[in-house]
C-alpha cells in the first residue's frame, strides 16, 4: 500500500477496486430543514481489503455504507461497484444487486427469536444462487455446537456471530457492517471481530467495518476517517493488530 492510501501488490497481482465513490453527496430534508449527511466523497474501497471507517456520531458512515449496500440513494455523485453503475439502478435492480451482493451486519441482531441459530441461517440460504450450508457459515463464526439453540438461548455475542453467519452464508462479494460491536462489552466484542476478521481471511470478502472506537480501526488494511460528511484522512496500517490482541 502507498501513501496515499492506496493498496498495492496483495497477492499475484496489483489491488482492484471494488467500489469507485466519486462526488458523493446526500442531503436530507424535513420541511424547511436541511441536512448534509454526505458532502462530496471520493473514495475507493478494494477487493479483499478490510476497511475501518472511523468518525463521530452524524459524520456520514452509515449514510455511506447504506448507499453502498443500496439501501439508499445519494443526492448527487456516482457509486460503481465493479461493472455495475449502482446510482443508476432501479429498486428491481438494487434488489437483485444486494441478494447477490452484499451481506449485512448491524448493531442490532434482528434474529427470528422462534427460530434455532442454524433456521436463521437458512433463511438466507434459500435465496442465495450458490450459498454455503448452515452450519459451515456457523462453523466459520466459532458456533457449530450451538446451531440448534435458539436466540434466547444465546449470548450477545452469540447472537450476533449468528447474525455474521446469515450475513456470509450467501457467499457475498461484500461485508458492510455497521457497529458490529456496538452493543456488546469489550470481551465479547472481541469475539466477534475475531469472526470478521476470519471471513475476510479466509473468503477473501472485501469488508467495510464502521466504528467511532479507534481502538478497532488497528485491525483494518486501511482506516478511512469521517467529519461533518467528508473523508478528512485515509491512513494503512503498515501492520495490522490481530483482533485477539485490541483493546478498547
Amino acid at each position: 500500500m502507498d501513501a496515499n492510501g492506496e493498496l498495492g501488490e496483495r497477492g499475484a497481482g496489483p489491488a482492484t477496486v471494488a467500489f469507485q465513490v466519486r462526488g458523493l453527496t446526500k442531503i436530507y430534508r424535513t420541511g424547511e430543514v436541511e441536512v448534509r449527511a454526505l458532502r462530496g466523497v471520493d473514495l475507493d474501497l478494494y477487493e479483499g481489503e478490510m476497511a475501518a471507517l472511523l468518525g463521530p456520531s452524524g459524520s456520514g458512515k452509515s449514510t455511506l455504507l447504506n448507499i453502498l449496500g443500496g439501501l439508499d440513494h445519494p443526492t448527487a455523485g456516482s457509486v460503481r461497484f465493479r461493472d455495475h453503475e449502482l446510482t443508476a439502478y432501479g429498486e428491481a435492480e438494487l434488489t437483485a444487486y444486494r441478494r447477490d451482493h452484499v451481506g449485512f451486519v448491524f448493531q442490532f441482531y434482528n434474529l427470528i427469536p422462534s427460530l434455532t441459530a442454524r433456521e436463521n441461517v437458512a433463511l438466507v440460504t434459500e435465496i442465495a444462487r450458490a450459498p454455503m450450508a448452515p452450519a459451515d457459515a456457523l462453523a466459520l463464526v466459532g458456533l457449530v455446537e450451538r446451531m440448534d439453540h435458539f436466540p434466547a438461548q444465546l449470548s450477545g455475542g452469540e447472537q450476533q456471530r449468528v447474525a455474521i453467519a446469515r450475513a456470509i452464508a450467501k457467499r457475498p462479494d461484500v461485508l458492510l457492517c455497521d457497529e458490529p460491536t456496538g452493543a456488546l462489552d469489550s470481551k465479547t466484542g472481541i469475539l466477534v471481530l475475531e469472526a470478521l476478521e476470519r471471513v475476510n481471511r479466509e473468503l477473501g470478502t472485501t469488508t467495510a467495518l464502521i466504528t467511532h472506537n479507534a481502538g478497532m480501526a488497528a485491525m483494518a488494511h486501511r482506516v478511512i476517517r469521517f467529519a461533518d460528511g467528508a473523508v478528512v484522512e485515509v491512513k494503512v496500517n503498515a501492520t495490522r493488530r490481530p483482533a485477539r490482541d485490541l483493546v478498547w
